[in-house]
């Protein structure tokens, strides 16, 4: 029961803060600007949850171009550090370094997740909040992913099932991760 409660509550503490850790990630390869504009507004919370972990990596480890390392970086040794605390917890010897692979897989796992996440948030926002400045920002998360398969899939007039393609992909994707673990 122990092992149950410290799973849940370091699986939530890990996804909030390594789940933000990633969209910092994800947005310095968009070329965001969380400082400042239309981006400000996400800036301010992701900002605040990552500066404690990422500033220190980005000292070590810089950006490759567009690749923001040491938010990646982050996020990884976050999700590792939950594995290991876990695995302790279960008893398990972290002598063999397989836990390091399992964490890289929990850490393909929240990406996934967070994905559809974001895929959902615009869809439903789509509907009730257009026009928002929230609906503007996760539309601009979201459109990198969905313009390829808008290319590929016929048109269906004002119907756009490039959402639905999107999370089926994802879905698939998360099936094959779950079954690597």
């Amino acid at each position: 029961m122990l092992i149950q409660i410290m799973n849940l509550l370091l699986q939530v503490l890990v996804s909030i803060v390594a789940g933000a850790c990633l969209l910092r990630c994800y947005l310095q390869w968009l070329a965001f600007n969380l400082g400042s504009g239309q981006s400000r507004t996400i800036g301010a919370y992701v900002l605040p949850l990552t500066n404690w972990i990422v500033i220190p990596l980005r000292r070590l480890i810089p950006s490759i171009r567009r690749f923001d390392v040491a938010s990646f970086l982050a996020a990884y040794l976050l999700v590792a550090g939950k594995t290991a605390i876990l695995l302790l917890l279960s008893g398990a010897d972290l002598s063999n370094i397989s836990w390091l692979l399992l964490a890289l897989i929990d850490l393909a796992d929240l990406m996934l997740s967070g994905l559809v996440g974001i895929v959902f948030a615009s869809v439903l926002l789509s509907w009730i909040g257009a026009g928002s400045q929230i609906q503007y920002l996760v539309s601009l998360l979201v459109e990198p992913l969905l313009a390829p398969i808008r290319k590929t899939l016929p048109s269906f007039g004002a119907l756009d099932l490039s959402p639905l393609a999107l999370l089926l992909i994802l879905q698939v994707l998360q099936i094959v991760v779950g079954n690597l673990r």
